[in-house]
């Protein structure tokens, strides 16, 4: 396909990372939000997201990506306007644009939603933070729904020097694609969650548990390593959305239900953990290494770290914390400028995000900071012979 005029309204994760990789593949964009401190910052190359790569596709691109505060620029005089906007404004979008103009929802949105609007083209992604660029220009798969195939296929064609493979179906299919995978994967991490809790009830290894389930193919090896809970901004957005859906159709869906249920649990089990360690937390000082959702982001949207410092707060712990994408001090945390600092003085190290540099920390330096040297690994992160031998003592979730 030549290269094609795209419009993209919203300039957040999703429609930041659309724009600059639709300019990647060859297309000229314009890309829309309504924030104009925003905007002026990506003119000048400069992004407030913790995205690998991103920044460096938005200066590459420069030439053939423009940022505008007018959405009406980006639904005027293109070929496609791809909507990337938060769902609660869809709505209005959609019914703003000018009527040739060719829609593509991007944005998450209710089953059913893009049906109502004749034309209109849905096309979910599936972008993981922290490798939203990686996941864009190498997607496992395209989706693209319509009540008018030969659009879809327009669409379709925008992606096709990835060379992935296209599932074209209509709107809502398409919606209900988006929503099944994501809470598969919540399925799948509050299955092992369960899984690690019970190994360390039965005196069995996560570890070992899971390396055995990956050789299976009808398994797979992802969304296995077990945590402290999930969150960011989709999994448990997404989880609920279902299940609202499922009821509005008259629909039980159980197993859904147990994973949020499950999810829900996690922190307090963290907490328990950390209590049976230093007994009653009143007064304790807690270093919390990771804040975010996950690692590779600056995302602490529905992090199960702030859950589990949370619920340590209210029972009195007093907590510093260190995290390579977190500046300045959240409500109850101290959040410090290196490990070394968040571990000074503290009667156990947790660790809440699996941040690679974790595993590269100077473990004797650490231990000789703390008042008592344990750690408390909720991601498997930590290298269990070093930390050993600096004098910790390392307890690991699913242990």
């Amino acid at each position: 396909m030549q290269p094609q005029r795209i419009g993209v309204v919203g300039a957040g994760y999703v429609g930041l990372t659309t724009a600059a990789c639709l300019a990647e593949l060859g297309h000229d964009v314009v890309c829309a939000d309504t924030d104009t401190a925003k905007v002026e910052a990506l003119a000048s190359g400069e992004i407030g997201l913790h995205e690998p790569g991103l920044r460096e596709l938005v200066v590459k691109n420069a030439h053939r990506l423009q940022f505008v505060t007018d959405t009406a620029q980006a639904m005027s005089d293109v070929d496609f306007t791809f909507v990337c906007v938060p769902t609660h404004v869809v709505e209005s979008v959609v019914t703003a644009a000018p009527p040739d103009c060719r829609l593509v929802l991007k944005s998450t949105v209710p089953a059913g939603t893009a049906a109502k609007y004749p034309g209109v083209v849905s096309n979910p992604e599936f972008l993981r933070e922290g490798h939203a660029v990686e996941d864009f220009l190498n997607p496992q798969r395209i989706v693209v729904g319509a009540q008018d195939e030969r659009l879809a296929r327009e669409v379709a064609a925008l992606y096709e020097t990835t060379g992935a493979p296209v599932v074209v179906t209509d709107n809502t299919t398409a919606e209900v694609v988006k929503y099944a995978s994501n809470c598969f994967l919540a399925l799948k991490l509050s299955y092992v969650n369960t899984l690690a809790e019970l190994c360390e009830r039965l005196g069995a290894d996560i570890d070992g548990v899971t390396e055995g389930m990956r050789l299976d193919d009808r398994i797979g090896g992802s969304c296995l390593e077990p945590g402290p809970g999930w969150g960011g901004s989709c999994l448990p957005k997404d989880t609920r959305a279902l299940l609202a859906t499922a009821a509005e159709a008259g629909v039980e869906f159980p197993t859904l239900e147990g994973a949020l249920t499950t999810n829900g649990h996690q922190p307090r089990r963290v907490v328990d953990r950390v209590r049976a360690e230093t007994g009653a937390l009143r007064g304790k000082k807690i270093g919390l290494l990771g804040l975010t959702f996950k690692a590779g982001t600056n995302d602490l949207r529905e992090s199960p770290a702030l859950k589990i410092a949370e619920l340590l707060g209210q029972e009195g712990a007093r907590l510093t914390a260190y995290d390579p994408c977190v500046t300045g001090d959240l409500d109850g945390i101290e959040v410090r400028t290196s490990a070394v600092e968040a571990a000074r003085d503290a009667d156990v190290l947790v660790v809440l995000t699996e941040w690679p540099e974790f595993a590269e920390l100077d473990w004797p330096e650490l231990a000789g900071h703390t008042a008592t040297p344990v750690i408390l690994d909720t991601r498997g992160v930590v290298p269990e012979d070093k930390v050993t031998e600096a004098g910790f003592r390392l307890v690991r979730t699913g242990r």
